[in-house]
């Protein structure tokens, strides 16, 4: 196969449109003779005359019209792959795989990607829900290149494997059965909830987090009942059969049954973080899609602040 040079073919290019030597090497910075040279250099090369003499001039030949033809294409398509190549360096095409915990998908993540998606369809994102400690697991094996978790869940020690930054306080709200004789009472504090039945996962950051935030708060939970997932804890508290503290990213806007109270004062709160492998943050891609992810969570902070 001919070992192409882009060089000779933009000089061919160039002196078919200009249509003398002259003004070839003009244009091109060249010399005259230059110029020359280039073209006979590529005849040899394709092995069939691309000039003949026309008067004192130069004229393009049959074959060299045939060249142009497929150099036209060939340079159509390396534009376009520039162009391409060009968005994965302003972070504007590739893909990113995202490891969440399961509260911040609904409330943060999915806003952030939709946006995302608008703005930059070429750039694709992958969701990978986790628990909160797993995200640096998956970091750490490769199978996700940002992960959302919670500071409580970091590794411990100087870990020095990832990069994390904080992205958003989350308020602990607490819900309490709609006829509850505190739903309605003013400057409610946790403190006031110290002999109620409580309902939290038996293990696990929602375990440690309330005990957590009831401790101090200065007493320690009474759990009436174990569950994990949103949706059972807010039936149980709905049918009257205890309190529980809810992430304001997992409460929902209406659930019948439910007073769902911001607490007046020593308001708990878990802090959201991204993490990624340590020397990846400045990818663009890493950098396009945190940027959503922190534009978005700083929206949700503001209607936090309108809330409490």
């Amino acid at each position: 196969m001919t070992d192409w040079d882009l060089r000779k073919l933009r000089v061919l290019r160039t002196l078919d449109e200009l249509g003398t030597v002259r003004a070839t090497a003009t244009a091109l910075h060249m010399t005259p003779s230059a110029v020359s040279q280039q073209l006979s250099s590529l005849a040899a090369q394709v092995g069939v005359p691309l000039l003949e003499a026309h008067g004192r001039r130069v004229r393009l030949t049959d074959a060299a019209h045939v060249l142009l033809r497929h150099t036209d294409l060939v340079l159509a398509q390396l534009e376009r792959a520039e162009a391409e190549l060009d968005g994965f360096a302003r972070g504007e095409s590739g893909h990113v795989r995202v490891g969440s915990f399961a509260t911040a998908i609904p409330s943060l993540v999915v806003p952030a990607l939709t946006a995302l998606r608008r703005d930059h369809p070429g750039l694709t994102v992958r969701v990978h829900q986790a628990e909160a400690a797993e995200v640096y697991d998956l970091l750490a094996a490769g199978e996700v290149d940002i992960g959302l978790s919670l500071a409580a869940e970091a590794p411990t020690g100087q870990d020095g494997r990832y990069d994390r930054t904080e992205l958003l306080t989350d308020p602990l709200d607490v819900a309490l059965p709609a006829h509850h004789r505190l739903a309605n009472s003013p400057g409610l504090r946790l403190a006031d909830l110290a002999d109620e039945p409580w309902i939290y996962g038996d293990a696990g950051p929602w375990h440690d987090i309330t005990v957590s935030a009831c401790a101090q708060a200065g007493f320690a939970p009474r759990q009436a009942h174990v569950a994990a997932d949103w949706r059972a804890i807010l039936d149980m508290v709905a049918a009257g059969m205890g309190t529980a503290l809810l992430p304001r990213l997992a409460a929902p806007e209406r659930t019948p049954g439910v007073a769902l109270r911001v607490l007046a004062a020593d308001q708990p709160r878990r802090h959201v973080v991204t993490a990624v492998r340590a020397g990846a943050s400045r990818r663009p891609q890493i950098v396009q899609v945190t940027r959503y992810l922190t534009e978005t969570a700083q929206g949700i902070a503001r209607s936090n602040v309108q809330l409490s």
